[in-house]
């Protein structure tokens, strides 16, 4: 039974032995074709691996400069944003100047008085034309806690001034529609 089993086995050994000859050839043809088409497939994705990269570092980058950048020029903006109302201030402290040298010889206190009033005219213009408002005719309306700050209350002076402003201690501004400072008022109780 050895031999039979030997003999029988001796004709698979050869098919198997023909085949595995046979199909690595057309096997190995196959796959080095695909392993070509393999590489190529795999080349091109790291080729594109490597282009998204770059973009990608380069996208960063712009990103980062455009960030700096508008950091700086905000500061910038921040630091000379009052550039121009300063210039335009300066010749008024330099009338206020000529106006004290000038005040020294004087004896006419009327005319000092005059130059001082022309002098706080030209400021308030120049506060004007950069949009800084006085809020005006306060007194008589009723409290707006959104303008103005109750400093205190005094008892009404008639019944329909309760609740209203009495008087103004200091003068509100607006600019444009923001309050830069409240009125301070003497409201009717």
């Amino acid at each position: 039974m050895k031999n039979k089993d030997h003999v029988e086995q001796e004709p698979k050994a050869q098919t198997e032995e023909q085949l595995v000859e046979e199909t690595p050839k057309e096997t190995a043809t196959l796959s080095e074709e695909e392993v070509k088409a393999e590489e190529n497939k795999e080349g091109k994705l790291e080729a594109e691996v490597a282009d998204l990269k770059d973009k990608y570092l380069r996208l960063y980058s712009d990103f980062e400069n455009f960030r700096k950048r508008t950091a700086k020029e905000r500061l910038d903006l921040i630091q000379t944003a009052s550039e121009g109302v300063l210039k335009d201030l300066i010749p008024v402290v330099d009338d206020f100047e000529r106006a004290f040298k000038a005040s020294e010889n004087e004896e006419d206190a009327g005319k000092i008085r005059e130059g001082n009033q022309l002098i706080f005219h030209k400021l308030v213009r120049i506060l004007e034309s950069k949009g800084l408002k006085v809020m005006v005719d306060l007194i008589g309306k009723p409290f707006d806690a959104e303008t103005q700050e109750a400093i205190t209350q005094i008892p009404a002076p008639s019944e329909e001034m309760k609740g209203k402003v009495v008087d103004v201690v200091e003068k509100g501004y607006t600019l444009g529609e923001k309050v830069v400072r409240y009125a301070k008022v003497v409201t009717g109780a």
